[in-house]
This record gives C-alpha cells, sequence and structure tokens, in this order.
C-alpha cells in the first residue's frame, strides 16, 4: 500500500476503561480501523490528563488511576478518515476526536 503526500491525522482521545461492549473501546477501535483497511494505529497510555468532566486521572502512586487517559492516532487520506468516523462515532461516549493534515514522508512495511 502506497499512500500519498497529503493525509490526515486521526486522533482520539479517550479513557482506558472506556469499554464497547466487554472490551476495551481502544481495542476495538483499532480493530475496526485494521478491518477497514486503514494504514495503521498506535494506541498511547498517558501518565496524566483530564477531559470534559475536569476530573484529574493519574500515574501517581499515592492517586493511582484505572482509568489512565488513551489516544489513538491513525494516519491516512482524508477520504478513508472521513468514512471510518462514521463507523466508531457512536462507540465513542465521552472523548474527543481531532481531525488534522498530515504530509506523509513514507510509509514502509520493510519488506
Amino acid at each position: 500500500m502506497t499512500l500519498p503526500r497529503e493525509g490526515q491525522l486521526l486522533r482520539i482521545f479517550i479513557g482506558e476503561s472506556d469499554k464497547y461492549g466487554k472490551q476495551p473501546l481502544y481495542e476495538w477501535i483499532v480493530r475496526k480501523a485494521r478491518e477497514f483497511g486503514l494504514a495503521g494505529a498506535t494506541v498511547f497510555r498517558g501518565l496524566e490528563g483530564f477531559g470534559a468532566h475536569s476530573r484529574v486521572h493519574t500515574a501517581k502512586i499515592l492517586r493511582l488511576s484505572s482509568d489512565l487517559p488513551i489516544v489513538i492516532e491513525i494516519v491516512d487520506t482524508s477520504e478513508k478518515i472521513e468514512q471510518f468516523m462514521p463507523i466508531i462515532d457512536d462507540a465513542i461516549k465521552e472523548g474527543l476526536a481531532t481531525i488534522e493534515k498530515a504530509t506523509i514522508r513514507f510509509y514502509r512495511s520493510g519488506k
């Protein structure tokens, strides 16, 4: 698969304890992105953060949270990102999604 130079970055901010059915939401989103044929997805676990409720979630020892921030990043063409959004929209009950322009320098599998 090759990607054009101009693409989009979809960034989804959710909580680690968010679920889709019994599955962690971030796992479900990554599986859906793969099924949809997107170029790739990466999940990052945050050390600390807050969102719309203004509750701070932290990994500090004295306030160990089981709901740390999760960020999922997906890069692909603008058309594919826009087509993917309705698939995940209803599954995300709380969170934030942003889309921004991305300049793709390379996309290699190493083969």
